[in-house]
């Protein structure tokens, strides 16, 4: 396959996947503060540093299906001298959005089970000498804390980076080792 293929085919799943994931963003965010779609599009922009960039065509028919559901409520607002449309999260979308996180966790598991035993069967990373590095949960951007964290949990974070880091370090000193050989081999 080509890169250029490789790349495209590569963002078109991680839109596919934002699709997916965007209803459950938008009542998290709305979980917390009632919000009009233009701060719910900012706001999964800063949280997701600039990772996730949903449009309006993208937002705005998951709020009218998400209302037409059920799970939030819409009222018009004035707000700087303009009528918006803002949203609230209802019970009944607390508690689908409950078992969301709920099926969503279950997922991200399996998928790292996944992802670890890809890194034992296929790229040889022995588990017990380099922690095999956990993905994060589609969500959990949406579901930190303004406040920051705590300095533990930062310096259990920076030791898991460092460790992915090392890890990376060593399969590429072993790649470039094996590169090596095979230039010695073919001249």
């Amino acid at each position: 396959m080509h890169p250029n293929v490789e790349d495209r085919t590569t963002a078109n799943w991680m839109k596919e996947a934002q699709k997916g994931y965007i209803r459950v963003g938008i009542l998290i965010l709305l979980s917390k503060k009632q919000s009009h779609g233009y701060e719910i599009m900012k706001e999964i922009k800063d949280k997701t540093k600039g990772f996730w960039r949903p449009t309006a065509g993208g937002v705005y028919p998951v709020l009218r299906s998400l209302e037409k559901s059920g799970y939030i409520k819409g009222e018009w607002v004035t707000q700087n001298n303009r009528k918006i449309k803002a949203y609230r999260i209802t019970e009944k979308g607390r508690l689908i959005l409950k078992h969301a996180i709920i099926k969503q966790n279950e997922i991200a598991n399996n998928i790292n089970s996944l992802f670890e035993a890809f890194a034992k069967d296929v790229l040889n990373i022995e588990p017990e000498k380099f922690p095999i590095p956990v993905m994060p949960a589609p969500f959990s951007a949406f579901l930190e804390e303004e406040t920051g964290k705590p300095i533990g949990k930062l310096k259990q974070q920076k030791k898991h980076l460092s460790n992915q880091i090392k890890m990376l370090q060593d399969e590429l000193q072993s790649i470039n080792k094996k590169i090596a050989e095979q230039h010695k081999t073919n001249n």
